[in-house]
C-alpha cells in the first residue's frame, strides 16, 4: 500500500471544477494502491453518500470532507460585493478544505453543509467565522488551494492579513489546522 493519499479532490458533485465520477476517483485510488482517499466537492456533501459505500466495497479508507466557501470578512447573511483594489479578483469568499475526524465532525460538517445552504447562500453556500468556530470540533482543516483565505492576501501582498487569517484558524482547528500546499504546474500555486 501506498503511503500518499490524495486529501483535496472534487467529484462532477462539485459543479464546474469535478471533472471524475465517485466512482472514478475510488478506481483511480485503487489503481495507485492507495489505502485511504478523501471526498472534498466544493461546499456540498451529496456524493458522501455514494462515496463512503464505493470506497468500502474496495477496501478503501473513505475520508469524508468539504471544500467550503468561507466569507472572512462579513457574516454569512451579508451579500454582495467585490474586493477592490487586488490582483486576483477576490470573490464573498475564500476556500477552505475541512475533513471529518470523527463521527462530531462528520456530523458538523453536514451541520455547515446546510447553513451554507440555508442562511448563507450568495453565488455558493458560504459559511463565516461564527459557524466555522462553533462547529470545528472533530475536523481537519487546510488552508486549501489559490482562492484561500492564506493564499489569496499573498498574492495579493498583504502578508499581515494572511498571518492574522492563519492564527484565527490555528485558534479555531488548534492541532488541526495544516497549511495547503499544491503544485499544479500553476505559476499563483
Amino acid at each position: 500500500m501506498s503511503d500518499f493519499i490524495h486529501i483535496h479532490n472534487h467529484s462532477h458533485y462539485s459543479l464546474q471544477d469535478g471533472a471524475c465520477t465517485v466512482g472514478d476517483l475510488i478506481q483511480a485510488a485503487k489503481k495507485n494502491d492507495m489505502h485511504a482517499v478523501a471526498l472534498t466537492d466544493h461546499g456540498v456533501m451529496f456524493g458522501i453518500s455514494e462515496f463512503y459505500k464505493k470506497a468500502k466495497k474496495e477496501g478503501i479508507k473513505p475520508l469524508i470532507g468539504m471544500e467550503a466557501y468561507v466569507d472572512f470578512e462579513k457574516s454569512r447573511f451579508e451579500k454582495g460585493g467585490q474586493y477592490e483594489g487586488t490582483k486576483k479578483k477576490s470573490k464573498h469568499y475564500n476556500h477552505l478544505l475541512l475533513l471529518a475526524k470523527n463521527k462530531t465532525g462528520y456530523k458538523n460538517l453536514m451541520k455547515m453543509s446546510t447553513i451554507g445552504h440555508t442562511e448563507g447562500f450568495y453565488y455558493r453556500p458560504r459559511l463565516d467565522l461564527e459557524i466555522l468556530t462553533k462547529y470545528s470540533e472533530g475536523l481537519i482543516c487546510t488552508s486549501a488551494c489559490p482562492a484561500g483565505p492564506i493564499s489569496t492576501p499573498l498574492i495579493n501582498d498583504d502578508w499581515k492579513k494572511a498571518r492574522e487569517i492563519a492564527i484565527k484558524l490555528k485558534e479555531i482547528f488548534n492541532e488541526d489546522f495544516y497549511l495547503e500546499i499544491q503544485d499544479h504546474g500553476i505559476d499563483i500555486e
